[in-house]
């Protein structure tokens, strides 16, 4: 009997359904959890109350990353709600025996950041955690996703969690990128073809030559924002990128166990002829760098552009509207060489160190323009450490910015790096939703490339005239 062919998303998902429900949810096995301070509090207080423990403590992960302070971590957190998550965290980690990376910790950092770093995200695992952007494991051929607070109570006591299983969607990008094209220009301009919401009810398989040329963190970056295009989460097949990125690393496996655990994940990828929901393929060669306009990620478009006009946007004209009103910008305006005040460079989508890198390529040698102030936060103490050890902090230090300590930042107004009302940010991160970044602060998203240029030039800049 011949085998029917196979998703990479169907193998991994059916090796870890425990128990099927008819016309139901499937009882999911979940092999990597990842908790912070925000969404675990509240799970641990139902725990408590049922007086129940953590079924494998072991699975779990707890670092400190949205509440955290980028300046003084050596001083006591100031706002007091913050400072009770994080001690929440940390007393909550001790009692069941979770390993955790407090504030001052070597190996404290955004979740995101530190769980690939420390090879703890292996190809074909289940990962989970209470924050959206856990779809950013998926890079490496894991399925990766956001949970709610309920659930992560469920999966410390159970290890298991109740879903359906998602559609199935492959999206392909084929040819060779120009230059000045990063994977957030590539995942932003998925976002503006498909829309914000394209993707629900989806898991996304990203596929084609742009993928497989792609370095690990520019995976990482592009799955972490499928969930800004409504997918439930996006994975790429591993293959020798991964693998290399993987050997060595303190939680991968080693020796004979890591020969074996190659082997299997080189089954990981999906067959020939095996069928999805859905198929878009797009061309290398369309993409240029990209910016946002409007107050969803899919209100993106190529930065030599005109905003479009409300009847070319498949966004409601009332919202497009509202949406530009919010921004103060206009119907078939130019975005080059808008006024810009704020560029912070960080986040779970942009926090690597390739990211500092790219910024480093288009400062270096100039100097930060006088009109801007400017967020450049490593998403670890990793990539803070790389970052002074390839010299690029001299780089940074000599065009006229400060480095700040890891952390979620400005990525979303919960810590003290907000974006005053009315600014204008250039920003690396995933969201520009009204407010996100501060109440009334304006967000267009960007590349670290389209990033560093309006640090330079203190207005919406093309890249490549700088590289």
């Amino acid at each position: 009997m011949t085998k029917t062919p196979e998703t990479l998303f169907d193998k991994v998902w059916d090796a870890h359904v425990v128990k099927h429900i008819a016309d139901g949810p499937d009882v999911f096995f979940i092999d990597r959890h990842f908790i912070h301070e925000v969404t675990s509090p509240v799970a641990f207080l139902g725990l408590q109350k049922r007086n129940a423990r953590v079924l494998f403590p072991e699975r779990t992960f707890a670092t400190a990353d949205h509440n955290t302070p980028t300046l003084d971590q050596h001083l006591p957190v100031k706002d007091p709600l913050s400072a009770n998550q994080l001690k929440a965290l940390e007393e909550n980690s001790a009692r069941h025996g979770i390993s955790h990376w407090g504030l001052g910790n070597p190996k404290n950092g955004i979740v995101h950041v530190v769980g690939p770093e420390n090879g703890i995200t292996l190809p074909g695992m289940t990962v989970v955690c209470g924050d959206s952007h856990t779809s950013t494991h998926g890079a490496f051929g894991a399925i990766a996703f956001g949970i709610g607070t309920s659930e992560v109570e469920m999966v410390l006591a159970s290890q298991c969690i109740m879903q359906v299983k998602p559609k199935k969607m492959r999206i392909n990008v084929n040819g060779t990128l120009g230059k000045g094209i990063t994977p957030k220009d590539v995942a932003l301009y998925i976002i503006s073809q498909i829309t914000a919401s394209g993707a629900t009810g989806y898991f996304v398989e990203y596929a084609g030559d742009v993928f497989e040329n792609m370095s690990m963190e520019g995976r990482m970056t592009v799955c972490n924002l499928s969930i800004e295009m409504g997918a439930r989460g996006g994975m790429i097949a591993p293959d020798q990128v991964t693998f290399d990125y993987l050997n060595g690393k303190e939680k991968a496996p080693k020796g004979d166990e890591w020969t074996k655990a190659v082997a299997y994940w080189k089954t990981l990828k999906t067959d020939p002829g095996a069928v999805f929901d859905k198929e878009l393929n797009y061309a290398a060669a369309d993409i240029e760098p990209q910016i946002t306009y409007g107050t969803n990620p899919g209100l993106g478009t190529g930065i030599s552009r005109s905003i479009p006009f409300a009847t070319a946007v498949k966004d409601g004209e009332a919202s497009y509207k509202k949406s530009l009103a919010y921004m103060g910008f206009s119907e078939g305006e130019k975005i080059i060489g808008k006024k810009v005040d704020y560029v912070f460079l960080g986040s779970c989508t942009n926090g690597r160190i390739e990211d500092f890198r790219a910024f480093a390529s288009i400062v270096k040698g100039r100097k930060k323009a006088d009109n801007i102030t400017a967020w450049l936060v490593p998403g670890s103490h990793v990539v803070e450490q790389q970052i002074k050890d390839e010299g690029i902090l001299d780089i940074l230090t000599e065009a006229g910015f400060q480095l700040r300590q890891p952390g979620c930042s400005a990525c979303l107004a919960m810590n003290d790096d907000k974006i005053p009302a009315g600014k204008y940010a250039v920003s690396t991160s995933n969201r520009n939703f009204e407010g996100r970044q501060g109440p009334g602060s304006r967000t267009l998203l960007a590349s670290p490339l389209v990033a560093a240029a309006a640090a330079i030039t203190g207005v919406v800049t093309d890249p490549r005239e700088l590289l």
